[in-house]
């Protein structure tokens, strides 16, 4: 080929690395000019706050999904849709930070699976603060050291989160975002050899999911439960024979070498997490309700409660009892609803099903 046929396609290339360069600075243009809007919203909230800003005000998740879902739709590609929601989300974390540093406590500690879930969340410009258990999460919330918690609530293999039910039917506070994050699980060890592997530490969940990989590829191992995959992680960088099944934030938070990547046994793994606040989330026009109620005891009374919905033609994503556990053989019901809970029709079921009830309390009403 001659110097001027290879010289077309370097040019070309060279012209085309040009404009993208040319769009990179218009994008951060914009990215400024959105950000100083940003910064006039704050000091018109300052204004009418009289100079304290209002935290509950700077995070508005119901605004957040309105202007993500409206980019998804309006989305002519070649740019994924699904890459929409990370950059935007890191966006509007980036130019809320102008204002204030949201501060979120995660069921911890660093690098487990909900701190993931509360960063894909806020961002990376929030501050995060792990706390040892579910328990603390709601605690620190409801005190006011943080503004929102961030705790799991179930997996789509191993089922509902007991603890996170637990805590809300003493709590006040109030569900205000969802997140759904894909679980995929890894093997990580100091050397990065599976033949130097005696033990394997995780949590019981983690076990639970890649008991099939582990089975089938380390029988012999020795099966060590801990607290979390971040404990886990931590342990396997202490022992030169242990190993990890934990997540990939937590194998490069400890300096591990991966082993074995994606051991979960089914890859549509997920998790769903909840954050916590003490404020309502206002209605998107796609939204989800939770509830807790304990009925009455008498014949028919959990068909009786569960009529008005289908009479309403709502549509419950989820049911599932839980034992209280001050009264033996006494039982929580716990429920999803399409709907925000200022709907019409999920105001007026509410009303109905109360008679069946002997407490009925609305955890939140959220983005779905």
């Amino acid at each position: 080929m001659s110097d001027s046929k290879r010289r077309k396609p370097r040019e070309e290339l060279n012209q085309l690395r040009n404009k993208i360069d040319d769009v990179d600075e218009k994008i951060l243009k914009l990215l400024n000019r959105r950000a100083k809007h940003v910064r006039k919203i704050g000091e018109v909230k300052n204004r009418l706050e009289k100079g304290k800003p209002d935290r509950n005000v700077l995070y508005r998740p119901d605004r957040e999904r309105m202007i993500i879902r409206r980019l998804v739709e309006s989305n002519q590609g070649p740019f994924p849709s699904k890459s929409i929601s990370p950059v935007f989300m890191e966006i509007i974390s980036a130019c809320r930070s102008l204002e204030i540093a949201l501060q979120v406590a995660y069921f911890g500690p660093e690098a487990t699976f909900t701190h993931l879930a509360a960063r894909q969340h806020f961002g990376h410009r929030a501050d995060y603060h792990p706390e040892r258990t579910i328990e603390d999460v709601f605690d620190a919330v409801e005190r006011g050291r943080y503004d929102y918690g961030v705790v799991p609530i179930e997996n789509s293999t191993g089922g509902t989160v007991g603890g996170t039910l637990d805590c809300f039917v003493d709590s006040d506070l109030k569900i205000t975002s969802q997140v759904l994050l894909r679980i995929s699980h890894n093997l990580f060890s100091r050397t990065g050899n599976i033949k130097k592997i005696k033990r394997i530490y995780s949590h019981t969940q983690a076990f639970a999911q890649s008991w099939g990989w582990i089975r089938a590829n380390m029988p012999n191992a020795e099966i060590v439960e801990v607290s979390s995959t971040a404990e886990a992680a931590k342990r396997a960088k202490e022992d030169v024979q242990g190993a990890a099944v934990t997540g990939r934030l937590a194998g490069d938070t400890y300096g591990l070498v991966p082993v074995a990547e994606r051991i979960e046994d089914f890859k549509q793994n997920f998790t769903r997490f909840l954050v916590i606040g003490t404020e309502k989330t206002h209605p998107t026009g796609k939204d989800r309700t939770s509830m807790l109620l304990s009925l009455k005891h008498g014949p028919g009374i959990l068909f009786k409660s569960l009529e008005p919905f289908a009479k309403k033609d709502l549509n419950l994503t989820k049911i599932e009892s839980r034992p209280i556990k001050q009264k033996a053989w006494e039982y929580i019901f716990y429920i999803d609803v399409d709907g925000h809970e200022n709907d019409a029709k999920i105001k007026k079921t509410i009303e109905e099903v109360k008679k069946y009830c002997l407490f009925l309390k609305v955890l939140g009403s959220y983005p779905a």
